[in-house]
């Protein structure tokens, strides 16, 4: 029996709360799983978990082994990156969470600059809008935007989102253009709702101190980011989309701002990852990188100016 590796699949089930959860993060076998628990538990003479139909608990001596595991996995990866000398020596599988669009545009453009620095990662770049649990599903870091409130894992604010009003000239020729966040009750808006609680976001705008959150009806919400920037894309109605995300529209005359001003409030962006575990090399050279991706793009350290027609938009800072 591989002791380390069975001591890694033992957290692994903890960490997910199931063999098949811990079978699927690992990549291995189901029955590879169960025979390196019960592997381990007659090697030490205990039980270390309580299996029933519906779950998996740990039992008070396997707490106590878990803890014990951690420690001594991290030290060992610990050990084996300390003999990493330059990026092209860090290796191993990298999980990473991100957002549709993010994904989409920001990061797969440059993904080959991160390959050719770190050619033996092999990266497994998750994407969707639906917050991941990081530790049951075995995923290594996250890039979120907005307040971080789960007390299990660590962030690092890396950037800045900044949000701006916008619709196609056609959708304006056809509706006309609000110049106040109270004419958007007139007007057909593209909501967001949450694909966790499925609640529909509020539009907040500012300008001079003054500020408005207002709840707009509509005909159409979504919940991926990537589909909502689509869809005003398509001349579907006002949207509140990332700068980073539109300036080329922007500036092609595909998009045009509304409400002038009246800009939503800025969202600060994290790479999280769990508490729990030490900060592997593979997973500090990613944020790393990304942090120096952020620093580098001015259209998430600050608030681009996108003039339309008769509008001036001032930078905001970050």
């Amino acid at each position: 029996m591989n002791k380390l590796q069975a001591m890694e699949v033992f957290v692994r089930v903890v960490d997910t709360g199931g063999f098949t959860r811990a079978s699927e993060s690992l990549g291995m076998p189901k029955a590879t799983v169960t025979t390196s628990i019960r592997d381990l538990e007659t090697l030490l003479k205990v039980r270390l978990l309580n299996r029933t139909t519906r779950k998996v608990a740990v039992t008070t001596d396997g707490a106590a082994y878990y803890e014990r595991c951690v420690a001594i996995l991290d030290q060992v990866r610990d050990a084996e990156e300390s003999l990493s000398t330059d990026h092209a020596s860090v290796s191993g599988r990298l999980r990473v969470d991100v957002a549709t669009l993010f994904a989409r545009v920001k990061l797969i453009p440059v993904m080959h600059e991160f390959q050719a620095r770190f050619p033996a990662i092999r990266l497994e770049l998750g994407c969707s809008d639906r917050p991941v649990n990081l530790v049951e599903q075995g995923v290594d870091c996250a890039l979120r935007g907005g307040p971080i409130v789960d007390q299990n894992l660590i962030a690092r604010r890396v950037g800045t989102m900044h949000f701006i009003n916008c619709a196609t000239p056609g959708y304006f020729a056809k509706h006309g253009r609000p110049v106040h966040p109270r004419d958007l009750a007139d007007h057909v808006c593209l909501n967001y709702f949450s694909t966790t609680t499925g609640r529909t976001f509020e539009w907040d705008f500012e300008k001079d101190g003054e500020q408005f959150k207002l709840a707009l009806e509509g005909p159409l919400s979504l919940n991926d980011s990537s589909v909502y920037y689509d869809a005003c894309l398509a001349g579907l109605g006002i949207a509140q989309l990332t700068t980073s995300t539109v300036r080329k529209h922007i500036e092609s005359g595909e998009l045009e701002i509304a409400l002038g001003n009246w800009l939503p409030e800025p969202m600060p962006i994290h790479i999280v990852y769990p508490l729990n575990r030490n900060l592997s090399n593979k997973v500090r050279v990613f944020v790393e990188w990304l942090a120096e991706l952020f620093e580098s793009d001015e259209q998430l350290a600050l608030h681009s100016a996108l003039p339309a027609a008769g509008v001036s938009v001032q930078p905001v800072p970050a």
